[in-house]
């Protein structure tokens, strides 16, 4: 049985291990491995997801029977009223091809209607093919970015954004 519940404080780890086994794969054609390296450390720490969490992040895991099996990262209200920012959605590549990354997008939609946001705004690596994935869902390209993360690396994304019907 699939089911998708939010992460505590306690659980964060589980967000740490899953990212840790995806984005090897996720980005191997993409990233260096220093980089690759760089980018785990600066975002998936205990640390760096603790102060997301007391930042306004919200992290939900979604499960196959027991085992947690990918997870979402949203914040309400960021950067500003009314944006729900997709920081992060990521499902173990096994697990792709069969609906979890739509439920989490869904799950993500439904949070935002909830919470009376107006738009879904998510970043994706120009050079990831996740990008296909979300304009099949309704995504559109708002923008092209290049985000300096430190110690010489850029992300370089599109920004894309999901309309909220009232």
């Amino acid at each position: 049985m699939q089911s998708i519940r939010s992460l505590s404080a306690t659980e964060i780890h589980l967000v740490q291990e899953l990212a840790y086994k995806i984005w090897p794969i996720a980005y191997k054609e993409i990233l260096s491995q220093d980089q690759l390296d760089y980018m785990l450390n600066w975002m998936y720490s205990i640390e760096s997801l603790t102060q997301q969490l007391q930042e306004g992040h919200h992290y939900f895991g979604i499960y196959d029977k027991n085992e947690t099996i990918g997870f979402l990262d949203i914040q309400p209200n960021y950067p500003e009223n009314g944006v729900l920012k997709l920081n992060k959605i990521y499902v173990l590549p096994s697990y792709h091809g069969k609906g979890f990354g739509f439920q989490l997008i869904q799950f993500a939609i439904d949070f935002a209607t909830k919470s009376k946001q107006k738009t879904i705004e998510l970043q994706v690596n120009r050079f990831n093919k996740a990008k296909d994935f979300y304009s099949k869902i309704g995504f559109t390209i708002k923008e092209e970015k290049d985000f300096d993360i430190g110690n010489g690396y850029f992300m370089n994304d599109f920004v894309m954004e999901f309309r909220i019907e009232e």
